[in-house]
């Protein structure tokens, strides 16, 4: 595998809002919240790919009546 195919570990915060369907600004308050897992890197915010992942997987959906 050459290293331009290599898979990144982190997730940027507009890549994580992306998948979750919302604004980039939400997705850094779910972060800042403790809402979606995410490390802080001097001044910017990476979420671990496979934490993200982990969790997606994990999270349950309300019930719609």
């Amino acid at each position: 595998m050459r290293l331009g195919q290599a898979q990144r570990a982190t997730y940027t915060v507009q890549e994580v809002a992306d998948l979750l369907g919302m604004s980039r600004n939400n997705a850094y308050r779910a972060i800042n919240d403790g809402e979606v897992p995410a490390k802080r890197v001097g001044r910017r915010w990476v979420v671990p790919r496979k934490t993200f992942d982990t969790w997606l997987e994990d999270c349950t959906l309300p019930e719609v009546a």
